[in-house]
């Protein structure tokens, strides 16, 4: 009896939560307008609207002249029908609820004045009503979820039911059996349209995903590199510090232990983060492994100097040899930078003359290297393609790495189209002299 009794319980609380979810389903006002068409904008929603016109006055003729209906009671029914389609851009379970009790009355009143007669009056769906209904059931499954739809559906079905097979009337043709498949294309269709939409939409989302975590991880393998590159500049340092405290207690006659365990601390605290700037750079190595490198394999490149600006001759003579006319100018006073703006301005102009390599055949390039009191001005230049570019296998990061290590340094950098068909990349990097007064430009001009 105890059992039979948890049975009993447990199909009642089916029973009730089934009941709640129709309830959250169906009896509802949320609004969830139809959006405009990608590129029929509002013509969906104005041929509902003129549709809607349609019904409105064939209902109200079809009702008034052979359902016997006074002329206001059928225009009533026909105004709940033909305003539930416009209802149903917006809101389109009420919407469906208004259809469903248009259709009902309508069909309760003329049962009532059924009469045997040449006439067979179409019942319970008239084709007016039928057309409006099919309308309001798209429109639905286009916005609301499957689940919906398909209580919507079912109780559409259930009431034609009951109203054609359970009541029924005399002297009618009855219109539920083509109704109700009718009903179900109307809704498949709405259903299949709403994923196909939604799948769309779901694609748009994950390609904009995919785009940011693609520039994400860009501008993070762009900042391993330059902190590769970097690694050297400071290592560099790092020795010399140690080297100069080791060294430092015999430039000193009797020097003090104070100042020999000062000299120590400090040697042995260079030594040790030089270590861990090795244990960093293997790190970044393993991780983000060069193009072309592979981390589990030595090489020799790796451990090679960092270019300054001392080699920029170099590096056009190597750009002209590859085809590329390339000039250069220098203005003001020359003077030695800190490493890590000139290994920056290096790779600037490294990565400029490639990208004319690359994307503009036949340019010429001029490069300018402006010193101020403040920093450097790195400015290149070219006159644009005379002919087109053949596919580049590059990844189109250049510009990202090059602003990276400009923002690095507390710069800036710029680059877009220059003297009509032409290319400019124009940086800043600060580097004040022990003179400097004068504050940084601004605007792009040394």
């Amino acid at each position: 009896m105890s059992r039979l009794n948890g049975v009993t319980d447990k199909g009642a609380g089916l029973v009730r939560r089934w009941l709640g979810v129709l309830r959250d389903d169906l009896l509802t006002a949320r609004a969830d307008p139809l959006p405009p068409s990608v590129w029929l904008r509002w013509v969906p929603h104005g041929f509902v609207c003129l549709a809607a016109v349609g019904v409105l006055l064939g209902d109200m003729a079809q009702l008034n002249d052979h359902g016997g209906l006074e002329i206001g009671l059928a225009l009533l029914i026909a105004l709940g029908q033909s305003t539930a389609m416009v209802l149903a851009l917006r809101q389109p379970v009420p919407a469906w609820w208004l259809s469903l009790g248009a259709t009902m009355l309508g069909a309760m009143v003329v049962r009532a004045r059924m009469e045997p007669g040449e006439y067979a009056f179409t019942w319970p769906w008239t084709a007016a009503g039928l057309i409006a209904h099919l309308f309001v059931l798209l429109l639905l499954a286009l916005r609301v979820r499957t689940r919906v739809s398909a209580e919507v559906l079912a109780l559409t079905s259930l009431i034609t039911y009951v109203l054609q097979g359970l009541i029924g009337g005399q002297n009618y043709q009855p219109t539920g059996q083509t109704a109700v498949p009718l009903f179900i294309v109307a809704v498949v269709l709405g259903t299949a349209l709403r994923g196909r939409r939604e799948a769309r939409a779901e694609l748009g989302r994950q390609t904009t995903l995919t785009a940011e975590e693609r520039a994400r991880r860009t501008l993070l393998e762009e900042r391993s590199r330059i902190a590769r590159e970097l690694h050297d500049v400071v290592a560099h340092h790092m020795s010399v510090i140690s080297i100069q405290a080791q060294v430092a207690p015999h430039l000193v006659r009797d020097p003090s232990d104070e100042l020999k365990e000062n000299l120590a601390g400090i040697r042995q605290n260079a030594v040790e983060a030089l270590t861990e700037l090795r244990r960093v750079l293997d790190v970044l190595r393993s991780e983000h492994p060069a193009p072309g490198e592979r981390a589990d394999v030595p090489d020799t490149s790796r451990h090679a100097p960092q270019p300054t600006l001392d080699r920029l001759d170099s590096l056009v003579e190597n750009t002209r040899a590859a085809g590329l006319t390339v000039t250069t100018e220098l203005t003001g006073e020359r003077r030695p930078l800190p490493p890590g703006v000139e290994l920056s301005a290096y790779r600037i102009v490294q990565e400029a003359l490639s990208n004319v390599l690359r994307h503009a055949p036949g340019a010429t390039a001029h490069v300018v290297l402006a010193y101020d009191p403040r920093g450097l001005r790195v400015e290149v230049v070219d006159t644009g393609p005379t002919r087109e570019a053949p596919p580049s296998a590059g990844a189109g990061h250049g510009l990202l790495g090059m602003r990276e290590r400009a923002v690095m340094l507390g710069g800036r950098l710029t680059a877009g189209p220059w003297s009509g068909r032409g290319y400019k990349v124009d940086a800043y990097l600060p580097a004040p002299s022990p003179h400097a007064s004068a504050p940084p430009p601004q605007d792009g001009t040394a």
